[in-house]
């Protein structure tokens, strides 16, 4: 079974923080520049949050609330999921589809490795089953 450590050896790990203090217009700015859709939100190099478009959405915009004058803590998720190198592919797939959430921080011993998308999964499980093919076409016809 393909684990998490298979999946981030495949893709470029970049690990996008922003501090707990900030407000939410800064980390939304971070988000833009970096081209994503959440980030994690750190307090002394430990994993304290998570923030991603869904909670701008639903914790700011549908509250009325000004992303310049509020600040991240207060609405980003705290304690978020997290999953572990050593986790599988399938796991990740039902915990993101059980919870009905889009990332996953990967921690180790409290620190921080990386964090994984749905759609890191989907392009994985796609090549992963392309090399499948290509292999059992290869003894086919071989």
């Amino acid at each position: 079974m393909k684990s998490v450590k298979h999946l981030l050896d495949t893709k470029q790990v970049r690990i996008i923080s922003v501090s707990k203090n900030i407000s939410v217009l800064d980390a939304l700015k971070v988000m833009t520049d970096k081209n994503i859709s959440a980030v994690l939100v750190m307090d002394e190099a430990k994993l304290s949050g998570i923030f991603t478009e869904r909670d701008y959405a639903r914790k700011i915009i549908l509250q009325g609330k000004s992303s310049k004058d509020t600040m991240i803590e207060e609405v980003m998720t705290p304690n978020p999921i997290s999953i572990t190198l050593s986790d599988t592919i399938d796991k990740c797939m039902e915990i993101m589809t059980e919870k009905h959430i889009r990332h996953l921080p990967i921690v180790e011993n409290d620190e921080v490795k990386g964090m994984i998308s749905i759609g890191d999964l989907v392009k994985y499980i796609i090549a992963d089953q392309k090399q499948t093919i290509s292999q059992l076409e290869s003894y086919i016809s071989g």
